[in-house]
């Protein structure tokens, strides 16, 4: 088969001495992406990769199988909101749609679309996707964010659920990553965070800078209203900020009191504020602190004049306290839910209680605290066909919550807990899907030891009848950063990789949350290294156990994640057939260098301190690829309007591994035109990404039904210079 043929990539090495360590960047001109020869490369890069892939024989009837899979229910649920009237609010994706809705399900059961995107304005070339929703705390109005093809630069618009018309209030540089905008009590106006608008010249890094939370003040009719800085820099009596610190304001309902939130970057811990309601936006507004980041809180929840903290200060596992708003006082705080064997990871509020989310390694869990007697707390009994189970909405002005369970062998319920009986029950949100609930799949929980003796959790799914023989094709995941870790969830569209004979494995590495705050820290900046090396093990023992073998295996991880499999594979690449790096963090001595790095310093470290910089060259995949190892195949998958990683850390290190690895297997950069970090993608893409994905690593781990006809799984790999 003729196919377009694998540009070399330009080489214009830039030589940088960094604390001593002289560093070459042979591609520096890659991270130009206005550059016409190097849009032409990346072009030719993405056709290649198209080509190479649909000349993979199984490849369309994979993609079939999952559309088949995913089709099987009749919808599919992403957020939820209770209204205070008892209704439900909730992003609704039709089988077969390519985006959600937001519905409205009023008490007989019925649903109302409310907001569609196919209805906004359409770029020319790509889609709008929804972001978020907020409804009003009368259920009259409803906030709705939108972005273009993945851009996640978000326009907030408001909604009149009665007429179905938008009001003249359209706020772009929307800020809603670190928080939601919040309703004021009277239903018109509300909180929000917005960006600055760019100035002319400015570097990339300062795009983040001195972002703003705003008070929109509604018009007495449905005019366009206006806004106020209310926290952030200007604003009357707020602290001051760094300039990458991003502010909001949240509003409790039924609270007298504004909350000023601040994430430092892209940093767990938080630093609140808190101002009278009243003062908000007005001349006299005087915030006072509740905590800093000092004090390690990760989640909050404010029930009347109080508000309880989720801080992991002398506690590595998190703990609950309260303190009082009208006096705030950490120091002296009562402690309403004690540090244990659980990590404990949120809090939410609801009239009869708090609601405390915990983790036990992979599996989460639910306490219920009464807010006047908090030792009378007690875990939520789970389903049996639902061990895992999170908070998915809960509002002070209701009893109870909603709660969504999780399985890695079952789809999962969303269901309504009753205080009262203390009794769950299917809300019905989600219909039964006929692939929802698999009889032949086992999921087993292990510890392992890593190198440094230390025993990381991994979840291994397969078919019931695996034999251990190490001829069954495995990916194993793994993310480990910013404390987060990976929930027990099932998609049907699992089975087309599980059906076939599949292994999937999750690592869960140091770097996330599963142990707690030290299990963060432990796998961050300089001790980055055993994110990988965790992983590491990983593979090791689901070869060494027989659940597959090196040839076999694929290592597959995405934005944060890619730093993990980029290692992963250039440490030990003879343990690995092939990797997916997805929107991959893979060249760190320049990430700082981007939009969204200045966030990202906190976690991974800056370029100016000596031993951070050391940690950063550590974690680089870029600077680890050397001439003449044999490397696994790997596909690298970006979209072109990813935001948060540069879809040229995609480019360059795919030119490096295409032009040093001795393997001879292939080396795909998957550019997609009309997407960003995943964010806002449609199903249609997302599932031609996992068909494109899982056919490559059949190929490469030598499925007979996936070998293109009369080659090995090494071919379409020599790049040959540009015309």
């Amino acid at each position: 088969m003729d196919l377009p043929p694998l540009p070399t990539a330009p080489v214009h090495a830039v030589v940088e001495t960094h604390h001593g360590v002289e560093v070459v960047d042979p591609y520096r001109q890659l991270e130009n992406l206005a550059d016409p020869e190097v849009r032409v490369w990346a072009r030719a890069q993405a056709d290649h990769a198209a080509a190479v892939l649909a000349s993979i024989p199984g490849r369309d009837r994979l993609r079939e199988r999952i559309d088949e899979l995913a089709a099987a229910a009749a919808h599919s649920v992403g957020a939820v909101e209770r209204l205070a009237d008892g209704r439900i609010a909730f992003f609704k994706q039709p089988a077969g749609a390519d985006l959600a809705v937001v519905c409205l399900r009023d008490h007989n059961g019925d649903d109302r679309v409310v907001v569609d995107p196919a209805t906004l304005p359409q770029p020319a070339d790509g889609h709008v996707s929804l972001s978020f929703f907020r409804a009003s705390p009368d259920g009259q109005r409803l906030l709705y964010g939108f972005a273009a093809s993945g851009s996640e630069e978000e326009t907030l618009r408001v909604r009149d659920l009665a007429s179905g018309r938008d009001l003249p209030v359209e706020i772009d540089r929307l800020e809603s990553a670190y928080a939601l905008p919040s309703w004021m009590p009277d239903g018109r106006s509300f909180t929000f965070s917005r960006r600055q608008l760019p100035k002319a010249g400015a570097a990339a890094a300062d795009a983040y800078q001195f972002t703003q939370a705003f008070l929109h003040v509604a018009d007495p009719g449905d005019g366009p209203g206006h806004e106020v800085v209310v926290f952030g820099q200007g604003a009357p009596g707020s602290p001051d900020l760094e300039p990458m610190d991003f502010p909001a304001v949240i509003v409790s309902p039924g609270s007298a009191w504004a909350i000023g939130q601040v994430h430092h970057g892209d940093e767990q811990d938080l630093s609140l504020w808190t101002l009278p309601l009243a003062d908000l936006g007005t001349p006299q507004a005087r915030w006072r602190p509740v905590c800093s980041r000092a004090d390690l809180v990760t989640d909050f929840t404010v029930h009347g004049d109080a508000i309880y903290l989720v801080t992991a200060r002398d506690a590595p596992r998190h703990k609950v306290v309260r303190t009082s708003l009208v006096a705030p006082d950490l120091a002296r705080a009562e402690e309403i839910v004690p540090a244990g064997e659980a990590v404990v990871t949120s809090v939410a509020a609801a009239a009869d209680a708090l609601y405390v989310g915990l983790t036990r390694a992979a599996t989460r869990g639910i306490l219920r605290v009464p807010v006047a007697r908090p030792e009378d707390a007690v875990a939520i009994a789970t389903p049996a066909a639902e061990p895992s189970v999170s908070v998915a909405a809960a509002t002070v002005g209701l009893p109870g919550i909603l709660i969504r369970g999780g399985s890695w062998i079952r789809a999962g319920r969303i269901h309504a807990f009753d205080p009262a009986t203390g009794t769950l029950a299917d809300t019905g949100l989600l219909p039964v899907g006929r692939f929802d609930a698999p009889d032949n799949l086992v999921a087993t929980e292990v510890l392992v030891a890593s190198h440094d003796k230390v025993e990381v959790p991994l979840s291994i799914i397969h078919r019931r009848d695996l034999v251990r023989d190490g001829t069954s094709p495995a990916i194993l995941s793994g993310y480990g950063a910013y404390g987060s870790s990976t929930p027990m969830q099932f998609s049907p569209t699992s089975l087309a990789w599980l059906e076939r004979g599949g292994v999937m494995a999750i690592a869960h590495v140091r770097g996330g949350g599963t142990f707690g705050k030290a299990w963060h820290h432990a796998g961050r900046k300089a001790t980055k290294p055993n994110t990988w090396k965790d992983f590491l093990a990983c593979a090791e023992y689901l070869v060494r156990e027989g659940y597959t073998a090196a040839d076999r295996l694929a290592a597959r991880g995405g934005s944060a994640g890619g730093i993990l499999v980029g290692r992963a594979i250039t440490e030990r690449p003879d343990l690995f057939a092939a990797a997916h790096v997805a929107v991959g963090c893979t060249d760190m001595l320049r990430f700082e260098t981007t939009r969204n790095g200045p966030p990202n310093i906190p976690e991974f470290g800056r370029m100016g301190d000596p031993e951070e910089f050391r940690g950063l060259f550590a974690m680089s995949t870029l600077h680890h690829v050397a001439d003449g190892i044999a490397y696994p195949a790997a596909i690298l998958t970006h979209g072109i309007n990813d935001p948060r990683v540069e879809p040229w850390q995609s480019f360059k290190t795919a030119a490096r591994l295409q032009a040093a690895s001795a393997s001879g297997r292939p080396v795909l950069l998957r550019i997609d035109y009309a997407s960003g970090h995943g964010i806002g993608s449609t199903r249609s893409q997302g599932h031609a990404e996992l068909a494109d994905v899982w056919a490559f690593i059949l190929w490469q781990c030598r499925d007979p039904e996936f070998q293109p006809a009369g080659s090995p799984a090494s071919v379409h790999s020599q790049p040959v210079p540009m015309p």
